[in-house]
Protein backbone atom coordinates (compact mmCIF):
# COMPACT_ATOMS: atom_id res chain seq x y z
CA UNK A 1 0.00 0.00 0.00
CA UNK A 2 2.72 2.48 0.97
CA UNK A 3 4.55 1.76 -2.28
CA UNK A 4 1.48 2.69 -4.28
CA UNK A 5 1.01 5.90 -2.25
CA UNK A 6 4.66 6.85 -2.68
CA UNK A 7 4.36 6.27 -6.40
CA UNK A 8 1.37 8.61 -6.59
CA UNK A 9 3.20 11.30 -4.60
CA UNK A 10 6.31 11.01 -6.77
CA UNK A 11 4.23 11.23 -9.92
CA UNK A 12 2.39 14.30 -8.62
CA UNK A 13 5.68 15.99 -7.71
CA UNK A 14 7.14 15.19 -11.12
CA UNK A 15 4.07 16.63 -12.82
CA UNK A 16 4.29 19.80 -10.71
CA UNK A 17 7.98 20.19 -11.57
CA UNK A 18 7.22 19.72 -15.26
CA UNK A 19 4.47 22.37 -15.12
CA UNK A 20 6.80 24.76 -13.32
CA UNK A 21 9.52 24.27 -15.89
CA UNK A 22 7.10 24.84 -18.76
CA UNK A 23 5.79 28.03 -17.18
CA UNK A 24 9.34 29.25 -16.55
CA UNK A 25 10.30 28.50 -20.16
CA UNK A 26 7.33 30.56 -21.37
CA UNK A 27 8.41 33.48 -19.17
CA UNK A 28 11.96 33.22 -20.51
CA UNK A 29 10.83 33.10 -24.14
CA UNK A 30 8.33 35.94 -23.71
CA UNK A 31 10.98 38.12 -22.06
CA UNK A 32 13.49 37.41 -24.83
CA UNK A 33 10.93 38.30 -27.49
CA UNK A 34 10.02 41.53 -25.70
CA UNK A 35 13.56 42.46 -24.76
CA UNK A 36 16.07 41.02 -27.26
CA UNK A 37 19.70 41.74 -26.44
CA UNK A 38 22.08 43.50 -28.80
CA UNK A 39 25.41 42.24 -30.09
CA UNK A 40 27.05 43.47 -26.88
CA UNK A 41 24.74 41.28 -24.79
CA UNK A 42 22.77 44.26 -23.43
CA UNK A 43 19.17 45.20 -24.23
CA UNK A 44 19.25 48.30 -26.45
CA UNK A 45 18.35 51.31 -24.30
CA UNK A 46 19.29 49.55 -21.04
CA UNK A 47 22.94 50.57 -21.09
CA UNK A 48 24.74 52.48 -18.38
CA UNK A 49 25.15 56.14 -19.27
CA UNK A 50 26.86 59.30 -18.11
CA UNK A 51 26.08 62.96 -18.81
CA UNK A 52 29.20 65.05 -18.32
CA UNK A 53 29.85 68.75 -17.74
CA UNK A 54 33.45 68.52 -16.60
CA UNK A 55 35.40 68.07 -13.36
CA UNK A 56 34.52 71.48 -11.93
CA UNK A 57 30.78 70.77 -11.97
CA UNK A 58 29.18 68.77 -9.13
CA UNK A 59 28.25 65.16 -9.82
CA UNK A 60 25.38 62.85 -8.92
CA UNK A 61 25.33 59.06 -8.86
CA UNK A 62 21.91 57.52 -9.57
CA UNK A 63 21.13 53.83 -8.95
CA UNK A 64 18.27 51.93 -10.59
CA UNK A 65 15.97 49.33 -9.11
CA UNK A 66 15.96 45.53 -9.02
CA UNK A 67 15.05 43.86 -12.30
CA UNK A 68 15.09 47.26 -14.00
CA UNK A 69 17.61 49.38 -15.92
CA UNK A 70 19.11 52.90 -16.09
CA UNK A 71 16.27 53.75 -18.50
CA UNK A 72 14.04 54.45 -15.48
CA UNK A 73 16.41 57.25 -14.48
CA UNK A 74 17.04 58.79 -17.91
CA UNK A 75 14.47 61.61 -17.54
CA UNK A 76 15.72 62.52 -14.07
CA UNK A 77 19.36 62.40 -15.18
CA UNK A 78 18.67 64.72 -18.12
CA UNK A 79 16.84 67.12 -15.83
CA UNK A 80 19.70 67.21 -13.32
CA UNK A 81 22.19 67.66 -16.16
CA UNK A 82 20.18 70.69 -17.32
CA UNK A 83 20.65 72.15 -13.84
CA UNK A 84 24.42 71.89 -14.08
CA UNK A 85 25.30 68.44 -12.76
CA UNK A 86 27.40 65.60 -14.08
CA UNK A 87 25.26 62.46 -13.78
CA UNK A 88 26.33 58.82 -13.84
CA UNK A 89 23.87 55.89 -13.96
CA UNK A 90 25.59 52.47 -13.90
CA UNK A 91 23.96 49.23 -15.04
CA UNK A 92 23.89 46.81 -12.11
CA UNK A 93 25.24 43.27 -12.68
CA UNK A 94 22.72 40.85 -14.17
CA UNK A 95 20.40 43.63 -15.28
CA UNK A 96 19.57 44.75 -18.81
CA UNK A 97 20.88 41.50 -20.22
CA UNK A 98 19.38 38.01 -20.43
CA UNK A 99 17.51 36.13 -17.73
CA UNK A 100 20.41 33.70 -17.64
CA UNK A 101 22.59 36.64 -16.53
CA UNK A 102 19.95 37.54 -13.95
CA UNK A 103 20.26 33.98 -12.64
CA UNK A 104 23.88 34.50 -11.60
CA UNK A 105 23.64 37.67 -9.50
CA UNK A 106 24.71 38.29 -5.91
CA UNK A 107 24.01 41.14 -3.51
CA UNK A 108 27.71 41.85 -3.02
CA UNK A 109 28.11 42.52 -6.76
CA UNK A 110 25.41 45.19 -6.69
CA UNK A 111 26.84 47.15 -3.77
CA UNK A 112 30.38 46.82 -5.14
CA UNK A 113 29.24 48.32 -8.45
CA UNK A 114 27.69 51.24 -6.55
CA UNK A 115 30.80 51.71 -4.40
CA UNK A 116 33.08 51.65 -7.41
CA UNK A 117 31.04 54.24 -9.30
CA UNK A 118 30.86 56.47 -6.23
CA UNK A 119 34.59 56.15 -5.64
CA UNK A 120 35.40 57.08 -9.22
CA UNK A 121 33.17 60.13 -9.04
CA UNK A 122 34.71 61.30 -5.78
CA UNK A 123 38.15 61.07 -7.38
CA UNK A 124 37.02 63.28 -10.28
CA UNK A 125 34.69 65.79 -8.56
CA UNK A 126 34.76 67.75 -5.32
CA UNK A 127 31.02 67.34 -4.70
CA UNK A 128 29.11 64.10 -5.29
CA UNK A 129 25.48 63.48 -4.31
CA UNK A 130 23.74 60.10 -4.46
CA UNK A 131 20.21 59.07 -5.38
CA UNK A 132 18.50 55.71 -5.76
CA UNK A 133 15.19 54.38 -7.00
CA UNK A 134 13.55 51.33 -5.41
CA UNK A 135 16.30 48.77 -4.73
CA UNK A 136 18.74 51.44 -5.90
CA UNK A 137 17.50 53.42 -2.90
CA UNK A 138 18.52 50.54 -0.64
CA UNK A 139 21.99 50.56 -2.19
CA UNK A 140 22.17 54.36 -1.90
CA UNK A 141 21.30 54.16 1.79
CA UNK A 142 24.17 51.74 2.37
CA UNK A 143 26.57 54.05 0.54
CA UNK A 144 25.41 56.97 2.66
CA UNK A 145 25.90 54.99 5.86
CA UNK A 146 29.45 54.15 4.81
CA UNK A 147 30.44 57.58 3.43
CA UNK A 148 30.02 59.80 6.47
CA UNK A 149 30.79 62.98 4.51
CA UNK A 150 28.22 62.46 1.75
CA UNK A 151 26.63 65.92 1.23
CA UNK A 152 23.15 64.87 0.07
CA UNK A 153 21.10 61.69 -0.38
CA UNK A 154 17.85 61.20 -2.31
CA UNK A 155 15.74 58.07 -1.84
CA UNK A 156 13.01 57.59 -4.45
CA UNK A 157 10.43 54.98 -3.43
CA UNK A 158 13.25 53.10 -1.66
CA UNK A 159 12.73 49.35 -1.39
CA UNK A 160 13.71 49.02 2.25
CA UNK A 161 11.16 46.40 3.31
CA UNK A 162 10.32 43.08 1.74
CA UNK A 163 6.92 41.35 2.00
CA UNK A 164 6.96 38.23 4.17
CA UNK A 165 5.87 35.98 1.31
CA UNK A 166 8.68 37.28 -0.90
CA UNK A 167 11.17 36.85 1.93
CA UNK A 168 9.99 33.29 2.50
CA UNK A 169 10.25 32.53 -1.22
CA UNK A 170 13.81 33.87 -1.23
CA UNK A 171 14.80 31.76 1.78
CA UNK A 172 13.41 28.60 0.14
CA UNK A 173 14.61 29.43 -3.37
CA UNK A 174 17.46 26.89 -3.29
CA UNK A 175 14.75 24.23 -3.10
CA UNK A 176 12.14 25.41 -5.59
CA UNK A 177 14.59 27.19 -7.87
CA UNK A 178 15.80 23.93 -9.36
CA UNK A 179 12.33 23.32 -10.75
CA UNK A 180 11.26 26.92 -11.40
CA UNK A 181 14.18 29.07 -12.60
CA UNK A 182 12.03 32.12 -13.45
CA UNK A 183 8.98 33.62 -11.73
CA UNK A 184 6.80 36.59 -12.62
CA UNK A 185 7.49 39.73 -10.61
CA UNK A 186 3.92 40.92 -11.16
CA UNK A 187 1.05 39.65 -9.03
CA UNK A 188 -2.09 38.96 -11.11
CA UNK A 189 -4.67 41.66 -10.46
CA UNK A 190 -2.25 43.87 -8.54
CA UNK A 191 -1.78 47.58 -9.16
CA UNK A 192 0.73 48.63 -11.78
CA UNK A 193 4.20 49.88 -10.94
CA UNK A 194 3.82 52.51 -13.69
CA UNK A 195 0.34 54.03 -14.06
CA UNK A 196 1.23 55.85 -17.28
CA UNK A 197 0.54 53.14 -19.86
CA UNK A 198 2.75 54.69 -22.52
CA UNK A 199 5.70 54.71 -20.13
CA UNK A 200 4.86 51.21 -18.95
CA UNK A 201 5.02 50.02 -22.55
CA UNK A 202 8.50 51.56 -22.89
CA UNK A 203 9.83 49.80 -19.80
CA UNK A 204 12.90 47.64 -20.25
CA UNK A 205 12.48 45.90 -16.89
CA UNK A 206 12.35 42.11 -16.93
CA UNK A 207 9.06 41.76 -15.09
CA UNK A 208 10.61 38.46 -14.00
CA UNK A 209 12.79 37.42 -11.06
CA UNK A 210 15.14 34.49 -10.64
CA UNK A 211 15.92 32.54 -7.44
CA UNK A 212 19.40 34.10 -7.23
CA UNK A 213 18.00 37.61 -7.77
CA UNK A 214 15.40 37.06 -5.05
CA UNK A 215 18.11 36.02 -2.60
CA UNK A 216 20.21 39.03 -3.56
CA UNK A 217 17.21 41.35 -3.19
CA UNK A 218 16.42 40.00 0.26
CA UNK A 219 20.02 40.45 1.39
CA UNK A 220 20.20 43.95 -0.06
CA UNK A 221 17.02 45.03 1.70
CA UNK A 222 18.08 43.54 5.05
CA UNK A 223 21.44 45.32 4.90
CA UNK A 224 19.80 48.60 3.93
CA UNK A 225 17.36 48.42 6.85
CA UNK A 226 20.31 47.88 9.21
CA UNK A 227 22.14 50.84 7.61
CA UNK A 228 19.33 53.42 7.89
CA UNK A 229 20.12 54.57 11.46
CA UNK A 230 23.71 55.23 10.32
CA UNK A 231 22.61 57.55 7.49
CA UNK A 232 23.54 60.96 8.87
CA UNK A 233 23.74 63.16 5.76
CA UNK A 234 20.87 65.43 4.64
CA UNK A 235 18.27 63.07 3.17
CA UNK A 236 15.24 63.55 0.95
CA UNK A 237 12.78 60.68 0.53
CA UNK A 238 9.94 60.81 -1.99
CA UNK A 239 7.15 58.23 -1.88
CA UNK A 240 3.87 57.73 -3.74
CA UNK A 241 0.79 56.98 -1.68
CA UNK A 242 -0.28 54.60 -4.46
CA UNK A 243 3.00 52.67 -4.50
CA UNK A 244 2.13 49.05 -5.26
CA UNK A 245 5.40 47.72 -3.82
CA UNK A 246 5.89 49.75 -0.65
CA UNK A 247 2.82 50.46 1.53
CA UNK A 248 2.48 53.87 3.16
CA UNK A 249 3.08 52.60 6.69
CA UNK A 250 6.18 50.68 5.61
CA UNK A 251 7.63 53.75 3.90
CA UNK A 252 6.94 55.85 6.99
CA UNK A 253 8.70 53.34 9.27
CA UNK A 254 11.72 53.31 6.97
CA UNK A 255 11.88 57.10 6.97
CA UNK A 256 11.63 57.18 10.76
CA UNK A 257 14.67 54.86 11.00
CA UNK A 258 16.91 57.25 9.04
CA UNK A 259 19.43 58.71 11.48
CA UNK A 260 19.92 62.08 9.76
CA UNK A 261 19.00 65.18 11.72
CA UNK A 262 18.05 66.88 8.46
CA UNK A 263 15.60 64.69 6.60
CA UNK A 264 12.42 65.26 4.64
CA UNK A 265 9.66 62.92 3.43
CA UNK A 266 7.58 64.14 0.50
CA UNK A 267 4.39 62.28 -0.43
CA UNK A 268 3.10 62.33 -4.00
CA UNK A 269 -0.03 60.88 -5.57
CA UNK A 270 -1.06 59.52 -8.95
CA UNK A 271 2.00 57.34 -9.54
CA UNK A 272 2.96 53.75 -8.88
CA UNK A 273 6.32 52.49 -7.65
CA UNK A 274 8.53 53.72 -10.50
CA UNK A 275 7.89 57.39 -9.82
CA UNK A 276 10.69 58.66 -12.06
CA UNK A 277 8.78 57.80 -15.26
CA UNK A 278 5.19 58.01 -14.03
CA UNK A 279 2.59 60.74 -13.73
CA UNK A 280 3.78 63.75 -11.76
CA UNK A 281 7.47 63.12 -12.43
CA UNK A 282 8.18 66.75 -13.36
CA UNK A 283 7.27 67.89 -9.86
CA UNK A 284 9.46 65.16 -8.40
CA UNK A 285 12.38 66.24 -10.55
CA UNK A 286 12.05 69.83 -9.38
CA UNK A 287 11.96 68.77 -5.73
CA UNK A 288 15.06 66.63 -6.23
CA UNK A 289 16.88 69.36 -8.13
CA UNK A 290 16.05 71.96 -5.49
CA UNK A 291 17.26 69.64 -2.75
CA UNK A 292 20.60 68.97 -4.41
CA UNK A 293 21.01 72.69 -5.17
CA UNK A 294 20.50 73.58 -1.50
CA UNK A 295 23.37 71.29 -0.52
CA UNK A 296 25.78 71.59 -3.42
CA UNK A 297 27.87 74.21 -1.65
CA UNK A 298 28.33 72.07 1.43
CA UNK A 299 31.80 71.14 2.64
CA UNK A 300 33.39 69.00 -0.09
CA UNK A 301 33.49 65.29 0.53
CA UNK A 302 36.70 63.71 1.72
CA UNK A 303 38.45 61.95 -1.10
CA UNK A 304 39.50 58.34 -0.47
CA UNK A 305 43.14 57.94 0.48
Amino acid sequence: MWIAAATVIIAACAAAVARGRRAAARLRDETLRRLPVGIDGIIPGAEAFELTRGPEAPAILLLHGGGDTPQTLRYLAEYLYSRGYNVRVPLLPGHGRTLQDFSRVAADEWIETARRAYGELTQAHRWVGVGGLSMGGALAARLAAEAKSLPALVLLAPYVAIPSRVSAAARLSLLWGVAVPYVSAVDPGSARSIHDREEAARSLGYGVFTPAALRALRATVARAIAALPNVTCPTLMIQSREDNRVPVEVAQRAFDRIGALEKQLVWVTGAGHVITVDYGRDRIFQIVGDFFDRHRHAVPIERPA
